[in-house]
């Protein structure tokens, strides 16, 4: 479930509209997306990754330890990783926020 969430957030950002429910299509679309990006406007990829707060230290650290893997499917898996983690905070922020009496809010 976070994962499709995830996908169809970062689908938004690359100008995808998400034809399939299969979570692994989604995110091949996305991958080659990228690296479309990364051919035609290099940019325009890093304002993105930027935007989703992607680790630059982490993406190159991946990219400089699997330099036979697809680039595009390694910054997609940590866009969607990224993802999932900002979405685990929000819900946990929604609960705290739940839990306190309506006399304590602001």
């Amino acid at each position: 479930m976070l994962q499709q969430e995830s996908i169809q957030t970062i689908a938004g950002y690359f100008d995808i509209k998400l034809k399939e429910t299969d979570f692994a299509a989604n995110k091949n679309m996305v991958a080659a997306r990228v690296n479309e990006l990364i051919q035609t406007d290099f940019q325009k990829l890093i304002s993105i990754l930027y935007r989703l707060d992607v680790s630059e230290e982490k993406l190159k650290r991946l990219l400089k330890d699997h330099p036979g893997t697809d680039a595009g499917l390694i910054i997609t898996e940590l866009i969607i990783e990224r993802q999932i983690e900002k979405i685990k905070s929000r819900r946990e922020f929604t609960r705290r926020d739940k839990d306190i009496d309506e006399e304590d809010k602001w």
